[in-house]
């Protein structure tokens, strides 16, 4: 199938994880409001674009018709590891996808499997897979919130976020561990904790 362009993709992956929670396509509107648009034009365009190449299809005349064709992807991308103890980087590729086809995930979730021990009374420990969607506001984020968080000069880890003035405070689940303390522009959220999967076999 014809490759989509970062707009199209992003677009229908809204589309697809609407309708697969509301059984029913979005009005025009709430597409713009979640693609951050202020004309139904490039909205229309873009569903024209995606049903020229087979993604979707809708019945002519009718409102909230549109009907998802084709999965993207199969699962959730897995980009690689995530430290619960020390620091390591995050790869930006998948390198698998796992299909969990019952969780609830929100669009643009990916995967990082956990490595250490720092997140241990968090339930969190070596092996699991944490499921993360992209922060897109950090200022808002609440104070507590468990997230993978680039640390400049240091790395990527798992802790739970606080904020105080200017400050950030990324703080480990086992105490044998010491906080992380830096300044803010030191810091760049990746994304929130939504969902822990753990293998038992």
């Amino acid at each position: 199938m014809e490759r989509l362009t970062e707009a199209q993709k992003e677009l229908y992956e809204w589309l697809a994880e609407y309708i697969r929670q509301y059984q029913h396509s979005p009005s025009i509107r709430q597409m713009m409001q979640a693609m951050n648009l202020k004309s139904p034009a490039p909205i229309q365009s873009r569903l024209e674009h995606l049903r020229n190449k087979g993604y979707i299809e809708w019945s002519e005349g009718k409102a909230r018709t549109i009907r998802v064709l084709q999965a993207l992807k199969q699962g959730v991308p897995i980009l690689g590891t995530i430290a619960a103890g020390g620091l390591i980087e995050p790869f930006t590729e998948a390198v698998e996808n796992i299909d969990i086809a019952h969780l609830s995930l929100p669009p643009q979730a990916y995967a990082l499997r956990v490595t250490g021990d720092s997140m241990i009374e968090d339930s969190i420990v070596e092996g699991d897979l944490v499921f993360l969607r992209p922060v897109l506001e950090p200022d808002l984020l609440k104070n507590g919130t468990i997230v993978a968080a680039r640390v400049d000069s240091i790395g990527t880890t798992l802790k739970r976020f606080y904020r105080s003035g200017d400050r950030i405070t990324l703080k480990p689940a086992n105490p044998k561990y010491n906080p992380i303390e830096v300044n803010a522009t030191q810091v760049q959220v990746q994304g929130s904790l939504v969902a822990i999967w753990r293998n038992y076999n």
